[in-house]
């Protein structure tokens, strides 16, 4: 079988439209032209439309349909969950987060900051686990928010979302949880789960950029935002602005998949990336697993290779998609602070890259690019 190159190492940035998902999206973007907002029929359809993709993000998530509302992406989603929380308290208190966070979170959180607000960093163990004893003992009495990463976005360690937000509900403490990584991924019910807040992307599933969508409880208990965009009212009051149908069209059909294929599509991931790691293990000995190799994202693998300079790495791959950390942060010549956090040196955290495969990621593609990445190692290795 011919691989196509470049062979794509990089899904946890983003991941490629499936052909499934544009195929309803592109009746949308021709014949449905009408604002959802609009009172006649070509608004109506669109509302229809709008509503429908509603309900499988909503399955999807865990959630009932009223209770999510669409925005941009989890971005866009994050600064409204912590933003509007904040918005609606009487005065600046106190947040709790983690030295594991997204740029998006830590970014609107250190505007909370300039604001006032109190912000508690946890710190996480050697295989980037956080420790709910570690976020029980850092609430206090004026503690408004928790905010967690479901799934860590470079190293793929999946955190103990659920034990983390049983805590915060016996303290009254609301958690929102950034699942931009594992929503469609891997099992999650934000109702069942006991979130109050959860953002994520239809770009991370297989599904169009420019669509993401934000949790937001309605009972035990109900979650108050105040809204980040004046205009219209749509979304409930909370996100004003013309839907983006053929968007939300598409996250729909690509959450409405993901749910039907998620197991199936686990498994292959497994399979792939336990084949990836052994034929690297196997050709540079020395290479070496970051975050935990139990709990984590299925298909995902961030390896350091030492002595060899994961820019030089990815210079010398060119028929490989791949990446030294997140891509939001992939101009930034500073050493990770999430591989700094689990114990790295700045030297090291220099040396590694993040690895993640795909749905239509084939075993001919992992042989052809372990071989690729191995005998690129071997010869830098050499070189330095």
């Amino acid at each position: 079988m011919t691989v196509r190159t470049p062979v794509d190492l990089d899904h946890l940035a983003t991941t490629p439209l499936d052909p499934r998902v544009l195929e309803v999206m592109l009746p949308v973007l021709r014949d449905h032209h009408g604002n959802p907002a609009s009172p006649h029929a070509s608004g109506w359809a669109a509302a229809a439309l709008v509503e429908r993709a509603r309900e499988h993000v909503a399955a999807c998530a865990g959630a009932e349909p009223s209770e999510i509302i669409f925005t941009s992406g989890a971005t866009e989603s994050i600064n409204l969950a912590l933003k509007g929380l904040a918005d609606m308290s009487s005065g600046p208190g106190h947040i709790v987060t983690t030295v594991l966070e997204h740029s998006s979170v830590l970014r609107t959180i250190e505007s909370l900051a300039d604001r006032g607000w109190d912000i508690t960093s946890v710190p996480c163990d050697r295989d980037g686990i956080i420790d709910p004893a570690e976020v029980a003992a850092a609430l206090k009495p004026d503690t408004r928010l928790v905010s967690l990463n479901a799934v860590q976005n470079e190293i793929g360690t999946v955190q103990p979302w659920r034990d983390i937000a049983s805590v915060c509900q016996e303290r009254g403490v609301p958690l929102h949880l950034d699942a931009a990584q594992a929503v469609g991924k891997i099992p999650l019910h934000a109702t069942d789960d006991g979130l109050a807040l959860m953002s994520f992307s239809s770009h991370k599933m297989y599904g169009p950029k420019g669509a993401g969508a934000l949790f937001v409880r309605r009972r035990d208990p109900r979650m108050t935002l105040r809204r980040q965009i004046d205009g219209g009212g749509q979304e409930r009051g909370l996100r004003s602005g013309t839907l983006n149908v053929a968007g939300i069209v598409g996250m729909g059909e690509a959450c409405r998949l993901a749910m039907e294929e998620r197991e199936q599509r686990a498994d292959h991931l497994r399979n792939l990336a336990d084949q990836f790691l052994a034929a690297i293990t196997a050709g540079v000995p020395d290479v070496s697993l970051n975050g935990c190799a139990r709990r984590r994202l299925p298909g995902s693998l961030h390896c350091l290779f030492p002595g060899v300079r994961a820019d030089r790495l990815i210079r010398a791959l060119p028929k490989l998609s791949l990446s030294a950390g997140a891509a939001c942060g992939s101009g930034d010549p500073a050493p990770s602070a999430v591989l700094l956090a689990i114990g790295l040196d700045a030297e090291d955290a220099r040396s590694c890259l993040r690895i993640c495969l795909g749905k239509d990621t084939t075993p001919e593609d992992v042989t052809y690019a372990a071989g690729s990445l191995v005998d690129a190692v071997r010869s830098l290795q050499v070189n330095w």
